[in-house]
């Protein structure tokens, strides 16, 4: 019945307030205990199903100069419609390809600065409503805002799990990059 509660409480107030560091830890220890969504494979995030949505973190001005996001823009290329979607830190731009989305999580200003976990809640919130609205459940991304951007990622992990660890049957795949030798 707690865990239920605190479930409860952990959605309502996670999306609605700043949460105070206690609430914090409660809803970092029920969503791994109860909310597990996230699984992690070694590969190539691009060879991902194709009824698999994908995700990665960019800057306000859809530079994507470096990491990831380059191979993003070579891929999916609709930086102009992008941009026309005008779309601040704290939401989500999205591409369509084919049957599924490609989400571009603005969490910085400029691609020289670093996101918080507050502006990576903000823009996964916006793209599950998204999912939601769209009937999309499936999710394939890197280890978002850990790679440049210097996020840690067992803090990521909790914020994926709070969020997409709902009971509204969403699967996120984590592609941990593999060098080739």
């Amino acid at each position: 019945m707690l865990s239920v509660r605190v479930c409860a409480v952990q959605s309502s107030l996670l999306r609605n307030l700043a949460v105070s560091g206690f609430l914090s830890k409660i809803a970092t220890m029920s969503s791994s205990a109860s909310s597990e969504c996230v699984r992690e494979l070694d590969g190539d995030l691009f060879a991902a199903p194709k009824d698999h949505s994908l995700a990665h973190c960019v800057a306000s001005d859809l530079k994507m100069g470096a990491g990831i996001a380059v191979r993003f823009k070579q891929l999916f290329k609709g930086v102009d419609e992008l941009r026309a979607q005008s779309v601040g830190v704290g939401g989500v731009a999205v591409l369509k390809d084919g049957g599924r989305f490609v989400y571009y999580l603005i969490t910085k200003e400029g691609s020289y600065d670093k996101p918080t976990y507050g502006d990576l809640t903000r823009s996964l919130e916006a793209m599950r409503k998204h999912m939601l609205e769209n009937g999309a459940k499936k999710l394939a991304i890197p280890r978002i805002g850990c790679g440049i951007d210097g996020l840690e990622w067992p803090k990521v992990k909790g914020i994926l799990n709070t969020t997409f660890g709902t009971g509204d049957g969403f699967e996120v795949v984590v592609y941990n990059f593999v060098p080739k030798k």
